[in-house]
C-alpha cells in the first residue's frame, strides 16, 4: 500500500519514516534501484513508501525544494547558525561563510551567540558591536550573554512552528548544549573543547528530526570547515542581503563591488552602514571561489 511521509531518521542503511496519515513512524530501506541511479535519500526528504509487511519501502522521493551536503538534510525552511564566542573563538569569517551557504540554498537563516559569557565585559562590548551590524543586515540574532537566557530561548523556539528548522555550525559551537535546554528529553551527546586545537568534538553523529515547538527541528554534525565550490561569481553578491538593498543604485547592472565606478555597496561602506568584515570576507571568498574556477 503506498503512502507518504517524511523521512525524521537515518542510520545504516534504515529509514524512519513519519507517516501522513498514520502519524506514526515506520522503518523503511530504499528499493535497490536508488543505489544504481546514485540516488541517496536525506532526513527531511518527503517521499512515498510501501508500508506492508514488517519493513516498509521508499519508492519514490519527491522534488525537493532544496538541501544541504554539510548536513546532509532537505528540505529546510531555517537555519539557526550556533556560532560560539569562545572556544572555540568567534570566526566572522566562518560564519559569514556558512551565512553564504545557507542564502545560496534559499533557505532562512537565524544567528545564536553561544558562550558569550566566557568573555571579559570589554570583549563582550567589542563583539556585541558586530552582532549588532549582522541584525542591521537583515540578520535575526540571538545573543545567550545571561547563559541561556529564558526569554531568549523562548524567543528562539516561537521561530519553531510549522517549519523544518536545522541547526549547524563549528564543531563545539554548542548545538547540543542548546538543543538539550530546549528540550531536557532529547539527551543529545556534547563533548568538551580541545585546547589545542581550540574546536569541539563531533559528538553528533547522524541528523535526526525531533518534534519540538510545533515544529521539526534537527541536530546535526558540526565541521570545521566548509567551501563554497558550488557557488558562481555572479550570483555571491546577491548572497549579502545588505549588498542587495543597495545594490540597485550602483551605476551598473550585475556590479561585483570591486573596481567599478559608482558603486552604492562601496559608498555605503564607506559611510559605515556596511561592516567592514563583511566585505572584506565577500572579497576574500570572491577570490576563492574565482581561484577554484580556475583550477578546474
Amino acid at each position: 500500500m503506498e503512502k507518504t511521509g517524511r523521512i525524521i531518521k537515518s542510520i545504516s542503511g534504515f529509514y524512519d519514516v513519519f507517516d501522513d496519515e498514520s502519524k506514526e513512524i515506520i522503518r523503511t530501506r530504499a528499493r535497490g534501484n536508488f543505489r544504481k541511479r546514485k540516488i541517496k535519500p536525506l532526513v527531511g526528504d518527503k517521499v512515498t513508501f510501501d508500508a506492508t509487511g514488517d519493513l516498509g519501502y521508499i519508492l519514490e522521493i519527491l522534488p525537493r525544494e532544496n538541501s544541504l551536503v554539510r548536513p546532509p538534510i532537505a528540505n529546510i525552511d531555517q537555519a539557526i547558525v550556533v556560532t560560539s564566542a569562545a572556544e572555540p573563538n568567534f570566526s566572522s569569517n566562518l560564519l559569514d561563510k556558512i551565512l553564504v551557504n545557507i542564502e545560496h540554498n534559499d533557505i532562512e537563516p537565524v544567528i545564536y551567540l553561544t558562550k558569550s559569557d566566557l568573555l571579559s565585559d570589554e570583549q563582550y562590548q567589542t563583539l556585541k558591536k558586530t552582532l549588532e551590524g549582522y541584525h542591521q543586515a537583515g540578520y535575526l540574532v540571538f545573543d545567550d550573554r545571561d547563559s541561556y537566557n529564558d526569554q531568549q530561548v523562548a524567543k528562539l523556539e516561537a521561530t519553531f512552528a510549522g517549519k523544518v528548522t536545522v541547526f549547524t555550525g563549528q564543531s563545539g559551537a554548542g548545538k547540543s548544549t542548546l538543543l538539550n535546554h530546549i528540550d531536557t528529553e532529547l539527551g543529545l551527546a556534547t563533548a568538551a573543547i580541545s585546547q589545542t586545537l581550540n574546536r569541539g568534538k563531533h559528538t553528533t553523529r547522524q541528523v535526526s528530526l525531533f518534534d519540538i515547538a510545533d515544529g521539526l527541528v534537527a541536530d546535526t554534525p558540526g565541521f570545521s570547515s566548509i567551501d563554497l565550490m558550488n557557488i558562481a561569481p555572479e550570483e555571491l553578491p546577491t548572497l549579502f542581503p545588505e549588498f542587495l538593498e543597495y545594490s540597485p543604485e550602483c551605476q551598473f547592472r550585475g556590479c561585483r563591488h570591486v573596481n567599478e565606478p559608482n558603486c552604492k555597496v562601496k559608498e555605503e561602506l564607506a559611510e559605515g552602514n556596511i561592516m567592514q568584515s563583511r566585505y572584506d570576507n565577500y572579497l576574500y571568498f570572491l577570490n576563492e571561489i574565482n581561484s577554484y574556477k580556475k583550477r578546474y
